[in-house]
């Protein structure tokens, strides 16, 4: 029982560290400048030192020790976490653009007429040769580290599975392992409210004092502390490591115990095996819809987040709490649920089917609403809005005497209800500060039409204005996220009870192997190619497409 209860919490914070990847990855993009193609390979990365490893431990399953294997893959997903949260100390603070000079930079982007030396070395100085090293240092780091932790996830739930199912007296053994899955459910919820509580720090906390911070964590500039969840999640993995060298290779089988064999299927038949599962029709047609719904499942994990905040314009923190209190545990609700109506019904193979597909047509249903269920694109002067006086233009521009840089970033709202990029792009020349010196609004903006020759602006971005949305989106994306989660039990069970019972422990390998290759792997790729076919802005850092800074929100919303 005190293995159970060590590999419930080694499960829950192995979870932790590949879960709050996810959570914060619009922040990661935007502080490091990467595209979502990117980040959504960084994201599935870990399933690929996962993959190589996990079909040589299978066979080596009984000749090792066990526990002592555990504790060594849990040492390195530790390895790997504190590896994750590395890039922030070997870089410097985060920079952004500023109206208001302060003690690390003395530039401002206000209008500044006749005054191009300011602007001069504010875009080029961030691109020195370190810059742009620094960058593939980051990226080296992380993706070593996302390696690292899925080679170190292989032993832990494959062998503590077993070891467990060997030991445990066989009326103990399900509720064991019962209790196990429903740890690796909770997991990814935790990591997101974990993400959620973190991001409300400003990045830099250990680097520069709240005082010099004119960021609220609303901007979007704003990075919050992204680093600070991998120390905690990796902490936590490295004390759940110790007590499994201590755990002896056998263990007395608890009392209660039936004798059962152990099939194991060898290296000669191996491919006939293979051959025999994947001719099976049934196996065949419940494997491929389940790397269908884990495609979907990966992708959404990783990017629900950074949708809802550019759909609804939410906070990163907000984004993780819905998910994390709301998405994760409907999926759970759904996985219960179905598997209480099978064992209430003792279900056949044909109603396990009809089941599922059931779940499926029900969940596509109350997902269909989604595609409407969103904010338009903000009006961007520039970006997504023109005005008939020509704004978008160069040289008979409202801003042109400004000479303001390309990639400056610093949004304003002008009182006509539409956003420039910066002060400087609006033709804004003065700032006024309320007494705690965060800015209270621009005035003297020459593009913005207003009252008297020039209009103001406020700081930050005019948002998406249709927050009224939010509720329907949420309460619709949990209730599709229960109909379809409600097939996972069903789906197992078609898998099992088709195939003969030698070739169980097999197939169900085969299966989570081709879920890693087609699903976990290529699904948050896909997503993030996908999201990025619908940026209309891109950051531009060192010559090098960064992060994205506007999106279509409806082409978005539909890819």
């Amino acid at each position: 029982q005190f293995f159970v209860f060590c590999h419930g919490l080694l499960q829950l914070s192995q979870l932790l560290v590949s879960g709050y990847l996810k959570s914060s990855i619009s922040t990661i993009e935007r502080r490091y400048g990467l595209s979502s193609q990117t980040s959504g390979l960084l994201a599935s990365f870990n399933e690929v030192g996962n993959t190589l490893l996990i079909v040589f431990l299978s066979y080596f399953g009984s000749r090792v020790h066990r526990p002592r294997l555990i504790g060594c893959g849990a040492l390195l997903v530790s390895l790997a976490g504190f590896l994750m949260s590395l890039p922030h100390f070997i870089t410097g603070p985060y920079e952004y653009d500023q109206s208001v000079a302060s003690t690390f930079s003395n530039t401002t982007d206000l209008c500044q007429p006749g005054a191009p030396g300011a602007w001069a070395n504010l875009s080029s100085a961030s691109c020195t040769r370190r810059a742009s090293r620094e960058n593939h240092e980051v990226l080296l780091v992380m993706f070593t580290a996302q390696a690292l932790l899925g080679i170190g996830g292989v032993p832990i739930q494959p062998f503590g599975i077993s070891y467990i199912d060997d030991f445990a007296s066989d009326r103990n053994s399900p509720l064991y392992l019962g209790i196990l899955f429903s740890v690796t459910v909770i997991g990814p919820g935790v990591a997101f409210m974990l993400g959620s509580a973190m991001l409300r720090f400003y990045v830099d906390i250990d680097k520069v004092s709240t005082a010099e911070v004119q960021l609220t964590n609303k901007d979007p500039r704003w990075v919050g502390a992204w680093w600070l969840g991998f120390l905690v999640a990796a902490s936590l993995v490295a004390l759940s490591a110790l007590p499994y060298f201590f755990f002896p290779r056998e263990m007395p089988k608890e009392v209660g115990e039936v004798l059962h064999t152990h099939t194991s299927v060898g290296m000669k038949c191996f491919p006939v095996v293979l051959l025999r599962n994947l001719r099976h029709p049934v196996y065949l047609l419940v494997v491929l819809a389940q790397v269908n719904i884990s495609a979907m499942v990966a992708g959404l994990a990783t990017f629900m987040g950074k949708f809802l905040e550019r759909q609804f314009s939410l906070t990163a923190s907000l984004a993780n709490m819905i998910i994390g209190a709301v998405n994760v545990p409907g999926a759970m609700v759904g996985i219960v649920v179905g598997g209480a109506i099978l064992k209430r019904f003792q279900m056949s193979l044909r109603q396990c089917s009809a089941l599922c597909v059931l779940g499926m047509l029900l969940c596509l249903l109350t997902a269909f609403p989604l595609l409407f269920l969103g904010c338009p694109t903000q009006k961007v002067a520039g970006v997504t809005y023109w005005d008939s006086s020509g704004f978008g233009h160069h040289d008979t521009e409202c801003n042109a005497q400004c000479r303001c840089p390309e990639r400056g970033f610093n949004p304003i709202c002008g009182c006509d209800g539409v956003e420039y990029t910066s002060p400087c792009s609006a033709g804004c020349s003065t700032v006024s500060l309320l007494p705690d010196s965060s800015i209270l609004n621009y005035t003297g903006c020459s593009c913005i039409a207003g009252p008297g020759p020039a209009g103001w602006a406020r700081p930050g971005p005019c948002g998406s204005g249709c927050s009224h949305l939010l509720l329907p989106f949420v309460v619709l994306s949990c209730l599709a996220g229960i109909l379809a989660s409600t097939s996972h039990t069903p789906s197992f069970m078609l898998i099992l009870r088709s195939i003969q019972p030698e070739d169980k422990s097999f197939a169900v390998g085969i299966q989570f192997m081709l879920l890693r290759v087609l699903a976990w792997m290529p699904g948050p790729v896909l997503y993030g190619s996908a999201i990025d076919t619908s940026c209309l802005l891109w950051e531009r850092r060192c010559e090098r497409r960064a992060a994205c800074r506007y999106y279509d929100n409806t082409l978005f919303r539909h890819r």
